[in-house]
């Protein structure tokens, strides 16, 4: 008794499971799904979509979903583009709202755009409620040499034809600070950029920033400026540091030159005088010579050293006396 419910457990969970394969492998609820829903799929082909490891869901509840609003989709373009790694349903949305829009969008351009990498769904949304994008502070110095430091908005719109090969959003920010800094650097003062930030705004626009790129420029609002550092007047004062360190570096070299003259002085004036000692060594020489050769004679001799002694007696005479001195010598004590 055991072994006979046994065998018909085991028959009934191998038809549970034989029932399961086969419901798993012939959708029924799909097709019947599909049938009431006008879409035109057999059995066979959603069997063959098992196989070629395309889920029926994704590929029955596009189709539709496109059908019941008025699109015209086949099976096969949507198959190749799952395989082709496509992101099916994104697709499907994407032409429902462009087709809702009354925008011009097909379904192979839809398919390129969802294989470039974008997301095609978030791009027909943004065709038809424009993004704002905030640039970063952009720094620039009018021609007075004051720096200001503005802000923008960034309104645009995604052009469908360009977003396959288009720039993205870094492109846009990198175009808009560069027309910002190229509109304040042409500005006479600061003064006049901040009485008419809207200048800005039209000098960049009409420079066609959005050429090549994957949206299209609305508009842009300076959000805000400020004031930030003189940046002439701090030029003007590296200047004149670098000028005064050129003058003293010039006024240091011709102090040592003035040094090195000086101490060439010293040292030719050391010559000179050590040339006149050694002239006034040969004089005794001289002497002793003119007394053994009889030229000169004791009396002239002393009046030499008379005439020497008047010399050196009108020389200390002469000389300037030092500071606190006596001059009276001994009649000064009394």
């Amino acid at each position: 008794m055991e072994g006979t419910v046994f065998v018909f457990l085991a028959i009934g969970i191998a038809s549970l499971f034989g029932l399961w394969v086969i419901f798993y492998f012939i959708p029924v609820g799909l097709w019947f799904s599909a049938l009431v829903s006008g879409v035109k799929i057999s059995l066979i082909q959603l069997v063959l979509m098992r196989w070629r490891k395309i889920p029926p869901s994704v590929i029955v509840n596009s189709l539709i979903a496109g059908t019941k609003a008025g699109l015209k989709l086949t099976r096969n373009d949507m198959e190749a583009h799952f395989l082709a790694g496509g992101r099916v349903q994104s697709v499907v949305n994407a032409l429902i709202s462009a087709e809702k829009a009354n925008m011009s969008l097909d379904f192979k351009t839809a398919t390129a755009i969802d294989l470039a990498g974008r997301d095609v769904f978030q791009a027909v949304q943004m065709s038809v409620n424009p993004k704002v994008i905030d640039t970063p502070p952009v720094t620039a110095v009018a021609k007075d040499g004051i720096q200001l430091v503005a802000k923008a908005r960034v309104t645009v719109r995604a052009n469908i034809r360009q977003l396959v090969g288009g720039a993205g959003e870094e492109t846009i920010l990198a175009r808009v600070g560069e027309g910002i800094v190229s509109s304040i650097g042409s500005a006479p003062s600061h003064k006049i950029v901040l009485e008419n930030p809207d200048s800005i705004s039209k000098l960049v626009l009409d420079k066609g920033l959005d050429s090549g790129t994957a949206f299209e420029i609305l508009s842009i609002d300076i959000a805000d400026i400020d004031v930030g550092k003189n940046i002439g007047a701090v030029l003007q004062m590296d200047q004149a540091n670098a000028d005064k360190n050129i003058a003293q570096a010039k006024a240091e070299e011709r102090r040592a030159m003035a040094v090195a003259h000086e101490q060439e002085m010293k040292a030719k004036a050391q010559e000179a005088r050590a040339m006149v000692i050694q002239a006034e060594a040969q004089i005794p020489l001289a002497m002793a010579e003119a007394f053994r050769s009889g030229n000169m004679g004791i009396m002239d001799y002393y009046k030499f050293q008379n005439i020497k002694a008047d010399t050196q007696m009108r020389e200390s005479i002469a000389a300037p006396q030092k500071p606190g001195a006596n001059k009276g010598g001994d009649l000064t004590k009394e």
